[in-house]
C-alpha cells in the first residue's frame, strides 16, 4: 500500500459565494436599499478587522460571470468561527437581497513533501526559511493584490491513473516539479491551497491572488502541461473576481466600477487591512512573516502592534528625535516602507534568488527597490525590500522569507532595534565614511546596553549602505542618539552623504 504523507493542519477556510436578486434590489424602496448597504458594509468591515475571532483574515470580491456576484473569503482558526461568520451575514438587511449560490469549505495544510525535519520535530535541522514558509501556508493572509481566482480540484483515482496508488517518492517528485512552475511566479501570484478531503466535494480548494489577471491565467495554463496536472488533475468550476473595500458596497450595487478609484479604493482597502493586521497578531510569534512592517523612513515602529500605546510611543520617539535634529521620516507623507530579512546563505546563491523575485516585484508600481546587502561586521547578508505601501512591503516579506538561509527578520530580536537607512555616500567620501563607522563602532562597543551594530553594503552599489543596531532597551539606544558622538557624526554626514538618512525603530 502506498504511504500517505504526514500533514499538519492550520486555519479553516470558507469561500462564500452570493448572487444578488437584482429585480428585488431595483424594486426596493430607497430606505431599504440604504439599510442593506449600511448593514452590509458594517458586516464586511467587522470581518475584515476580524473582530469575531482572535486571528484570521476576510475579504470581499466582485465576481464576474453568471456563477455568482460576490465572493466573501474567510480564514479562521476554528470551524465554529467560520460558521458564525457565515450566519452573521444572514442576519443583515443585505441578506434579503442575496442568495448563497454555492460555497466551499476547506482547511489549510502542509505535508511532509515540504520538509521531513519539520514533521520529525527536529528544531535544529529545520531551516528557518522552511519554518516561515510552512507557517505562512497554515495561517495565510489575504494580500492587497486586486484579483483572485478560486477553483476546487482533486487527484484522479482511475484504474490506469490513480494518484493514490503511486509510491511516495514518485508523488514527491511530481509535486516538486509542479512547484517549480509556481516558484517562477513568486512575487506575482500568492497561492493558498487548502484541503477539503471530508469537508467538501473536491479534495482541495485553490485560491490564487495576483495583481494582473494574465498572470493568473498563465500560471494555471503552464501547470496544465505539468505531469502532476496533465495526468492526475481534475478541476471544478473556476471563479474570478476583484477585491474591493467594504465601503464600496453601495457603489457596486449601483453598478459602478469598484474599487471606485485606484486611489480612493486602495486607501479604504488599506485602512481595513491595517486593522486586520492587528488581529493577525503582528509582531507575535503567530505572524508568519515575523511580525512588524518596518518603515524605511516611515513610522517608527509597527502597524497595529499595541494600538494607542504604540502610537503614543511613536510620537514620543519622533518628538525626541526632532529635538535632537535627527530625521525619522514622516508618519504620513513622502516615506516608504521597508522589510529587512537576514540570510546566512551563500551570497551569490542568495542574489540569484533575489534577482528573480525583483523582476516580479518590478511589475508593481508600488515597488521602490529590492537589494542584497553584505555585512562588514557579521557573516550574514541582509535583503532589503522597499515599497510605497506598508501592505505591499508585508506581502513581499512573505515571498522573501522563502529565500535560502533566512535566519531572522529585522526587529524580531529581543530588546530594541534601530536601523539607519538610505546612507548613500558620495563616491569620493566612501573610504572616509567607512572609517567614521569604525570610530563610532568603537564608541558603541563601550556603551551599556549595546548588543551589535553592523554596516551593510549593497552588493550592487558599494556607496549604498544601511546601519543596523540592536540594544537592550529603547533608553539604551536613545542614550546614544543623545550623545555628542552621534550629533557630531550627523553633522559630519551632511557633507559626505548624497541623501538624508532616516532612523527607523524596530521594537
Amino acid at each position: 500500500m502506498a504511504n500517505p504523507p504526514r500533514t499538519e493542519e492550520g486555519w479553516y477556510a470558507l469561500h462564500d459565494f452570493r448572487t444578488v436578486d437584482w429585480n428585488a434590489w431595483r424594486a426596493a424602496p430607497e430606505r431599504e436599499r440604504e439599510s442593506a448597504v449600511e448593514e452590509g458594509v458594517a458586516y464586511l468591515e467587522e470581518h475584515e478587522r476580524v473582530v469575531d475571532a482572535e486571528e484570521g483574515a476576510s475579504a470581499v470580491f466582485s465576481v464576474l460571470g453568471h456563477k455568482a456576484d460576490l465572493m466573501i473569503v474567510h480564514f479562521r482558526p476554528t470551524l465554529d468561527a467560520l460558521s458564525a461568520a457565515e450566519r452573521r451575514l444572514e442576519s443583515t438587511a443585505l441578506a434579503d437581497f442575496t442568495e448563497q449560490s454555492t460555497s466551499y469549505v476547506s482547511m489549510t495544510e502542509v505535508s511532509d513533501y515540504v520538509s521531513d525535519s519539520y514533521f520529525e520535530d527536529d528544531e535544529e535541522e529545520t531551516d528557518e526559511g522552511i519554518r516561515r514558509y510552512i507557517e505562512g501556508k497554515l495561517k495565510p493572509d489575504i494580500p492587497d493584490t486586486e484579483y483572485v481566482s478560486f477553483y476546487p480540484m482533486s487527484r484522479k483515482r482511475e484504474a490506469e491513473q490513480n494518484w493514490y496508488t503511486l509510491e511516495y517518492e514518485e508523488r514527491a517528485e511530481l509535486l516538486s516539479a509542479h512547484g517549480e512552475i509556481g516558484r517562477e511566479y513568486a512575487g506575482r501570484i500568492k497561492q493558498v491551497i487548502a484541503s477539503s478531503v471530508g469537508l467538501d466535494d473536491y479534495e482541495w480548494g485553490v485560491t490564487l491572488f495576483g495583481g494582473d489577471p494574465a498572470d493568473i491565467k498563465d500560471i494555471v495554463y503552464e501547470m496544465r502541461f505539468d505531469e502532476a496536472s496533465a495526468e492526475y488533475g481534475e478541476f471544478g468550476p473556476f471563479y474570478v473576481g476583484r477585491r474591493f473595500p467594504p465601503t464600496d458596497l453601495g457603489a457596486y450595487l449601483d453598478g459602478e466600477q469598484v474599487p471606485t478609484s485606484e486611489h480612493g479604493g486602495e486607501e479604504s482597502h488599506h485602512g481595513a487591512h491595517g486593522q486586520e493586521d492587528h488581529h493577525h497578531g503582528e509582531g507575535d510569534d503567530g505572524d508568519h512573516h515575523g511580525g512588524d512592517s518596518h518603515h524605511g523612513g516611515g513610522n517608527d515602529g509597527h502597524h497595529g502592534d499595541d494600538g494607542d500605546d504604540s502610537a503614543d510611543e511613536e510620537a514620543s520617539i519622533r518628538s525626541e528625535l526632532e529635538d535632537l535634529d535627527i530625521y525619522a521620516g514622516q508618519p504620513h507623507g513622502e516615506d516608504v516602507f521597508a522589510t529587512v530579512l537576514y540570510s546566512e546563505a551563500d551570497t551569490d546563491d542568495l542574489f540569484e534568488e533575489v534577482e528573480g523575485l525583483r523582476g516580479n516585484f518590478d511589475h508593481y508600481g508600488t515597488h521602490v527597490k529590492t537589494a542584497v546587502y553584505t555585512g562588514t561586521e557579521t557573516d550574514r547578508a541582509g535583503v532589503v525590500s522597499i515599497w510605497e505601501t506598508a501592505s505591499a512591503a508585508e506581502t513581499a516579506a512573505g515571498f522573501l522569507s522563502e529565500l535560502p538561509g533566512i535566519v531572522e527578520r529585522a526587529g524580531e530580536e529581543s530588546g530594541f532595534g534601530t536601523m539607519g537607512m538610505f546612507y548613500t555616500v558620495k563616491p569620493e567620501h566612501r573610504g572616509d565614511f567607512v572609517e567614521k563607522f569604525d570610530v563610532v563602532g568603537d564608541t558603541l562597543g563601550e556603551m551599556d546596553g549595546h548588543y551589535e551594530t553592523d554596516l551593510m553594503v549593497n552588493l550592487e552599489d558599494e556607496n549604498d549602505m544601511f546601519i543596523a543596531s540592536q540594544w537592550a532597551s529603547r533608553e539604551d539606544a536613545m542614550a546614544f542618539f543623545r550623545s555628542d558622538d552621534f550629533r557630531e557624526t550627523v553633522s559630519w554626514g551632511r557633507d559626505v552623504l548624497a541623501d538624508r538618512p532616516r532612523h527607523v525603530f524596530l521594537a
